[in-house]
């Protein structure tokens, strides 16, 4: 064991110090070095940190050691990436030492998970919804559950997963230790977690909203029907790999769609993909397949990939918080990165709202000499309901041209 680590003096056990060393991990971050003591104390606590700074670590070897001691343990998160990342993180860290884990997300065949659940693992982690499907099949016993972690607290406790939540704050025991950990805490979101915890430690790195200090920002104001030539100029200049994050799966399918057809190896990650094809983009963005990836924000939070030159948002994220989680994915522990925004003219308010969070102006840039146009594709015209569609061939069927459409039809486009 290696008495130089600087995460000898945090109390944590000699057999996890030992793994800790051999995966290269030698000087915590500040939240780890701040959090590990008292999770490892069994305090409940709230940690506040910017985005790659390494909280799964800060909850991960506090779980991995009373998992040792006998304890279980629970970790909700709020999407799959997510959780198949942190699961990664305690299977390295605690798969030398026997224990076990159970991913439950949704996506994924159940009877995999009911399988890993049958081996009684000490850890289980899992999104909110399969994590439910699981109780109503009696699947999954909370009951004996001391330690309760919610990553991305601030995602789990709003009004999207808040009755999921109750549900399964419901059937796990009060003598528990919780922690929460994410990049953000609005206050009335603080004051729905104190609700469930017993005199919490606040562990803050940085102010609620503090961007990376090596990330820089860039906005331009553009029209919406000129969004895809400011992109098609945006990818022509940069070598590296770049995120971009659309606000609705739809878009998120159409812009990926027209960066393939610019010549661009990408792929895209929204809830219409099916988990395979989630992780086979994701995997691909990561090894160099992908140079692009597009996607929505279930990606916001569940992105770790070193080395993203660029984080593109085409759209603004739906809230200010989303942005700091967004750019969050470049710059990772303490790298150097960049974002670049696009606005409307009439989202000047949005604008303001995300300079108001991260305490700063987000620095305009004169809109470039744009890309002419392109020709839409002949197979692009046809979805609308104006447009006829092609006969197959050989069929018999009379076209519609001219024809009264039906009272159903007339209805639908009234």
């Amino acid at each position: 064991m290696n008495r130089s680590s600087g995460f000898y003096d945090l109390g944590i056990a000699p057999n996890i110090l030992g793994v800790l060393d051999k995966l290269g991990f030698n000087v915590p971050t500040p939240i780890q070095e701040r959090s590990i003591p008292p999770a490892i104390e069994g305090k409940d606590l709230m940690g506040i940190a910017q985005t790659g700074t390494g909280k799964t670590l800060a909850f991960g070897v506090p779980m991995v050691q009373a998992a040792l001691g006998g304890k279980q343990g629970l970790v909700v998160l709020p999407t799959r990436e997510l959780a198949i990342q942190v699961n990664e993180t305690f299977e390295k860290i605690g798969g030398p030492l026997r224990i076990r884990t159970a991913m439950l997300v949704g996506g994924e065949p159940i009877r995999r998970q009911i399988y890993a659940l049958q081996r009684n693992p000490q850890i289980v982690i899992g999104t909110p919804g399969r994590i439910i499907d699981h109780l109503e099949q009696k699947t999954l016993s909370l009951g004996a559950v001391r330690i309760l972690v919610l990553d991305e607290a601030d995602r789990m406790l709003d009004m999207g997963f808040a009755p999921q939540l109750r549900r399964i704050l419901q059937v796990l025991s009060r003598e528990r230790q919780t922690m929460l950990f994410s990049a953000t805490m609005p206050q009335d979101i603080v004051a729905i977690a104190q609700s469930h915890m017993k005199l919490p430690v606040r562990v803050e790195i940085a102010p609620s909203g503090t961007m990376a200090a090596k990330v820089t920002h860039e906005l331009f104001f553009v029209q919406r029907p000129d969004k895809p030539r400011l992109l098609e100029k945006i990818l022509a200049e940069y070598r590296g790999s770049i995120l971009v994050f659309s606000r609705t799966k739809f878009g998120a399918r159409k812009i990926a769609a027209g960066v393939r057809s610019l010549g661009h190896a990408s792929a895209e990650i929204h809830s219409n993909r099916s988990l395979s094809q989630r992780r086979e983009a994701l995997d691909g963005f990561r090894n160099g397949k992908y140079r692009i990836l597009v996607a929505t924000d279930i990606a916001a939070r569940g992105i770790d990939v070193k080395g993203i030159e660029l984080v593109l948002n085409y759209d603004l994220p739906q809230s200010p918080e989303d942005y700091v989680h967004r750019i969050g994915r470049t710059g990772r522990a303490g790298g150097v990165g960049h974002a670049i925004s696009f606005a409307t003219p009439d989202q000047k308010n949005e604008v303001r709202g995300i300079e108001r969070l991260i305490r700063a102006t987000l620095p305009l840039s004169k809109l470039p000499e744009l890309p002419p146009a392109r020709a839409a594709a002949p197979s692009q015209k046809f979805p609308y309901p104006h447009h006829p569609r092609p006969q197959r061939s050989g069929s018999t069927r009379e076209p519609r041209f001219g024809r009264r459409p039906s009272f159903r039809n007339q209805r639908r486009f009234r």
